[in-house]
């Protein structure tokens, strides 16, 4: 039976990497996840102290931070490694998410990023998610799914994430912080959040998780068979 890649992208909080994450385990895929990425290179800069206004200074550290994935058998999940070290806790906290998206942006960033990412999914069996997967990264995917969901759905899925790992942010912060990143995201020069054409839509306001794995394991069987 013949591999394919799958890219899913989408807005912040709507389910992207819990769904991609089980949908890779379902398959037997490898699970590339490109906002923990980012997130690394976010903690990165940030532990370095670099300047976040300056694209120099960036690109210059890029150089000292290597990210890999570590399956960790106890929970069957992928974690992320960041110079040797798991940082999977780590890079979800609220100060790596208010800067993550300014890093996000910087060209330099962005294109080691995806050297990386292409150079994983050449083999196919691969499933990605983030917010330029089916426009930059794998152009060529044979699934390319959007996912969307309102601000206050998204807002509440993440607060209980987020009081799970001892943190008690308000609902109103953490829909402020999805808007400011959503504008970002949107509307940056390097790589923005787009809904490609040929993208399946999947809106989780009122889904459950199953629901979500559920369909977009039936949109991939359909490709993987076709």
């Amino acid at each position: 039976m013949r591999k394919i890649n799958i890219a899913i992208d989408g807005f912040s909080g709507c389910g992207k990497s819990s769904t991609a994450k089980e949908v890779a385990r379902r398959l037997g895929y490898k699970f590339i996840d490109s906002g923990a990425m980012y997130r690394a290179v976010t903690l990165h800069m940030l532990r370095e102290n670099i300047d976040l206004s300056s694209q120099a200074l960036i690109s210059e550290a890029l150089a000292t931070c290597q990210i890999d994935f570590q399956h960790n058998p106890e929970t069957g999940k992928s974690e992320t490694i960041l110079n040797g070290e798991n940082v999977e806790q780590e890079i979800r906290k609220m100060y790596v998410s208010e800067k993550v998206s300014i890093v996000a942006a910087v060209k330099a960033v962005r294109v080691a990023m995806v050297a990386q990412q292409q150079e994983m999914g050449k083999a196919r069996g691969v499933v990605m998610d983030g917010r330029d997967i089916a426009s930059v990264v794998f152009p060529d995917a044979e699934l390319k799914v959007f996912m969307k969901a309102s601000d206050k759905s998204r807002a509440m899925r993440r607060k209980l994430e987020l009081e799970e790992k001892g943190e008690s942010p308000s609902l109103e912060e953490i829909m402020e912080n999805f808007q400011d990143r959503d504008l970002q995201d949107s509307t940056r020069a390097e790589s923005p959040l787009i809904q490609v054409p040929e993208a399946v839509v999947i809106d989780t306001s009122d889904l459950a998780f199953e629901d979500q794995v559920l369909r977009v394991l039936t949109l991939a069987k359909e490709k993987i068979e076709a």
